[in-house]
């Protein structure tokens, strides 16, 4: 099954400044450095320019996106990014839990 990511409109007004020129596109990846288990892997949004071939693409609301197919094993089919400007941070969530509230974004 693929993942789909819902963007809310304010983590839209944040993201699309570094999106604008289609250099770059988004992905959601499962940080494991300094983990020492997959299993204790952090998701971080981070651009890229170029693809591997482990990336897959997906399409989400506004923005498609990025991620390896073998880490959707740790996330809901169903995200929601949102985006705090109180904290300036941003928000990984689905249905049935909060991943993080303070998504690392790396541009």
């Amino acid at each position: 099954m693929m993942m789909h990511i819902t963007f809310s409109p304010a983590a839209v007004s944040k993201l699309t400044p570094y999106l604008t020129d289609g250099s770059k596109q988004l992905k959601l990846l499962h940080d494991i450095e300094g983990c020492g288990c997959v299993v204790s892997g952090v998701p971080v949004l981070t651009l890229i320019q170029e693809t591997t071939v482990d990336d897959q693409e997906s399409n989400g609301d506004p923005f498609s996106f990025l991620y390896e197919p073998r880490h959707e094993v740790f996330y809901d089919p169903h995200l929601r990014i949102d985006y705090d400007p109180a904290r300036s941070s941003f928000i990984l969530k689905s249905d049935n839990q909060i991943y993080t509230n303070n998504l690392r974004f790396i541009p």
